[in-house]
């Protein structure tokens, strides 16, 4: 399975932040503005989800179980049973105002939280440059539930991931103004990252949107309006170009028993014809590369 193929068709509006969890042998994911958190084995069972009450932007692993979710108004530890709605725990409120909501997250390797915030209104993200890209704080760190932010005055932050030994950061500006990827050098140590530089200047096709990386470190970027995932070797060139059945891929990410699967969320444009039958489903393939396990949040 060299090439992406279905794997689940659920017709999501935007469905983001795939998730491997080794320990129930599933993949979960989110639907943005459909406010809901989903779970598949990719078996022909049913997939199951969750209803919120606001948008979820993006989810990672919590240690010691469940979910940590950045929704609306904060960062929450959720607790999924078998109610159709989450039990909520707020870790941190959100540092954005009224009109903003959080997009891509995710933790580092020693299980911190990272995530970007956006304004909500597309019409509205490159006039109101009001999004940054910040990190939960550690209880050892006086600045309060957020350390001091990476970068601000973002359009729509995206892309984040991290080396396989957690001394790189990845990041990107998914707006068409900006559309770059950067890297920082990251003190595993203290979670603090130095000063971003230019990774990616432009994509060969399409917006940089969500990513992963695999064990060689390699970067995997989905690219929005592009059709088609790209890997980009450690030092910013291109490697690969795997196309896809759908115009605007989500994200990525590994996962499976062996780590080798490599799984493709997508959106439903506004207004998706029937050429677009495929918006919003999931896609898999294994390209013969393995991934990282994801860091649960340590709280």
């Amino acid at each position: 399975m060299n090439q992406a193929e279905l794997w689940w068709d659920g017709g999501a509006a935007l469905a983001e932040s795939p998730l491997w969890c080794a320990e129930q042998a599933c993949f979960y994911w989110v639907d943005i503005s459909g406010q809901r958190i989903w779970r598949h084995d990719g078996s022909t069972r049913p997939a199951q989800n969750w209803q919120l009450d606001q948008t979820v932007g993006c989810i990672a692993l919590r240690a010691g179980g469940g979910l940590v979710a950045a929704l609306q108004d904060g960062v929450y530890a959720l607790e999924l049973g078998a109610a159709a709605r989450p039990q909520m725990t707020l870790l941190a409120a959100a540092l954005h105002g009224k009109g903003l909501r959080f997009n891509d997250g995710r933790c580092d390797r020693q299980g911190r939280f990272w995530v970007g915030s956006m304004h909500e209104d597309p019409a509205a993200i490159e006039r109101l440059p009001l999004g940054r890209l910040a990190r939960l704080a550690a209880p050892s760190e006086s600045t309060g539930s957020w350390a001091p932010a990476l970068r601000e005055a973002m359009l729509v932050p995206n892309g984040l991931a991290f080396s396989p030994s957690g001394d790189k950061l990845y990041f990107s500006d998914s707006a068409p103004a900006v559309a770059k990827v950067w890297v920082c050098d990251y003190d595993r140590a203290s979670g603090q990252a130095a000063q971003p530089r230019v990774f990616i200047d432009r994509l060969i096709t399409g917006r940089p949107d969500g990513a992963a990386v695999d064990v060689e470190g390699c970067y995997w970027i989905c690219a929005n309006d592009g059709a088609a995932v790209l890997r980009y070797t450690p030092a910013g060139q291109l490697d690969r170009r795997i196309e896809l059945p759908v115009a605007k891929p989500t994200m990525c990410a590994f996962g499976g028993a062996d780590m080798a699967t490599l799984l493709i969320t997508s959106m439903r444009p506004a207004g998706a014809g029937v050429q677009a039958t495929l918006a919003g489903a999931l896609f898999a393939l294994r390209p013969g590369v393995t991934g990282l396990p994801e860091t649960p949040y340590a709280d």
